[in-house]
């Protein structure tokens, strides 16, 4: 469906393709708004703002983009619950991000053409546990459950396109208080440098989706909470956090 204004506007076809827009109209506050696309695969980077960065300098190592794996099956759609596992620390930290949406195939697609690839942005949370992240006697070798958990991937509600994606302000609210906001035009690795190094070694696929790394400091969610992420030009994702039953 196409947004508009307090309405959704059915579609016909596919938004990877051919569509055409219908007569027919539904009240947004009557609808479920899911995960905005069914992604095969899922990236993130890792320390693509230097405010998130502890270092005056980039460090070496993020001067290429760093890009890593989130499961498809963390995602959770806007107004989903994030849920925080039984044996989680007291440190599962939001992580507000713009999410950029592959529009069609790409395979070692150039930084020059790689936004002709990009049907546009969304709204992203990349929860991290840093205990199992960061913790040096006990983190896990990789990042599958401290990003990946289920529903460590709050993404929506709409993908906007035709926008400047390289300078969009970026909010995360936490219960009601803002708790990060930096402009997109901050990242290290802009849209285009990221889409095309992935491509380079990973075939990127119509629906897949790039979490495109967070601004300064995170803090902790707790049950009870509600996070909000807001994208300029896109909307707002907002999620409860839950304990595990």
């Amino acid at each position: 469906g196409i947004a508009e204004g307090d309405k959704l506007r059915q579609i016909e076809g596919s938004i990877f393709g051919k569509w055409e827009p219908t007569d027919k109209t539904y009240n947004l506050s009557e609808v479920t708004l899911l995960v905005p696309t069914h992604a095969r695969q899922v990236f993130a980077m890792a320390g693509n703002y230097k405010s998130h960065l502890n270092d005056a300098e980039i460090p070496p190592k993020f001067q290429i983009p760093q890009p890593f794996l989130k499961p498809s099956s963390s995602l959770v759609r806007h107004e989903g619950k994030i849920i925080l596992p039984q044996d989680a620390t007291e440190e599962v930290h939001y992580e507000a991000e713009m999410v950029i949406v592959i529009g069609k195939r790409a395979q070692r697609v150039s930084r020059e053409n790689a936004l002709d690839y990009v049907l546009g942005v969304t709204c992203g949370n990349d929860v991290s546990e840093r205990f199992w992240q960061n913790d040096e006697e006990h983190k896990d070798i990789q990042w599958w459950r401290a990003k990946g958990a289920d529903t460590f991937g709050p993404c929506g509600p709409f993908i906007a396109t035709g926008l400047n994606y390289d300078d969009l302000l970026l909010t995360l609210r936490l219960n009601g208080k803002v708790m990060q906001q930096e402009r997109t035009s901050q990242m290290i690795h802009d849209v285009a440098s990221q889409v095309s190094f992935i491509s380079r070694y990973v075939t990127l696929l119509p629906g897949d989706l790039i979490f495109t790394g967070t601004s300064g400091k995170t803090a902790a969610l707790h049950a009870g909470d509600v996070v909000e992420v807001e994208l300029e030009g896109v909307g707002v994702l907002r999620n409860r956090v839950v304990a595990q039953k």
